[in-house]
């Protein structure tokens, strides 16, 4: 996967989009990662990699400070469109650079993104860097299961599914050494598909 390869894959991706990943299952497990996440007014919240923005509907994005990136500008776009009537900021931007100082927001949340990237530990770094002391991550995403290896079948499939812009294979621990000594990890539960998808919680090091 690169940068240029995952814009027009998510460009053909776009229209199509919330008919596989807004629905049903999808839907359901999304709401339930946001059950139980405490925002107050005010805060400085960046979706990294908001796709086609339905995150925004599990939070009181009136209140709170939001900021919205994508690398997809048609993704965005679709963002834009579905709230175009709010005060949050959405823009083009690469989630392995992010340009914004370190410290900047109180809360990041990369929802299905670590596996899209060409470069997850690059990006959950950055995520990292941008968040504030006794800030929090949030990340909704499919990993390799803890402490086992993939199937023979879908490490077969694993350099075919890439071609689609995702990766089944990914370590979380693995990208999370990287980070270990300035995060905390608060939670870590299976949330979809037999903890397929996990719901993480990390929270920086103040």
């Amino acid at each position: 996967m690169n940068n240029k390869w995952n814009q027009f894959i998510y460009k053909c991706w776009a229209p199509f989009y919330n008919v596989f990943f807004n629905n049903g299952i999808f839907y359901q497990a999304r709401k339930h990662v946001f059950k139980g996440i405490t925002l107050y007014p005010r805060q400085r919240i960046l979706f990294v990699g908001i796709g086609t923005g339905v995150d925004l509907s599990f939070i009181p994005y009136k209140n709170l400070d939001v900021t919205a990136i994508d690398y997809s500008k048609e993704m965005l776009q679709k963002a834009k469109e579905k709230h175009k009537e709010t005060s949050i900021q959405f823009l083009h931007m690469d989630a392995q650079q992010l340009e914004f100082e370190a410290g900047t927001f109180d809360m990041v949340i990369g929802n299905l993104l670590l596996s899209v990237v060409p470069d997850p530990d690059k990006t959950l770094k950055e995520m990292v860097r941008v968040t504030n002391n006794n800030g929090t991550i949030l990340i909704f995403d499919k990993f390799e299961p803890t402490n086992k290896q993939l199937s023979l079948g879908k490490k077969m499939l694993r350099p075919f599914i890439k071609i689609l812009g995702t990766d089944i294979g990914l370590s979380f621990e693995g990208v999370y050494k990287n980070v270990e000594n300035q995060c905390n990890i608060n939670e870590d539960i299976g949330v979809m598909l037999k903890g397929l998808y996990r719901k993480i919680l990390l929270q920086k090091v103040g």
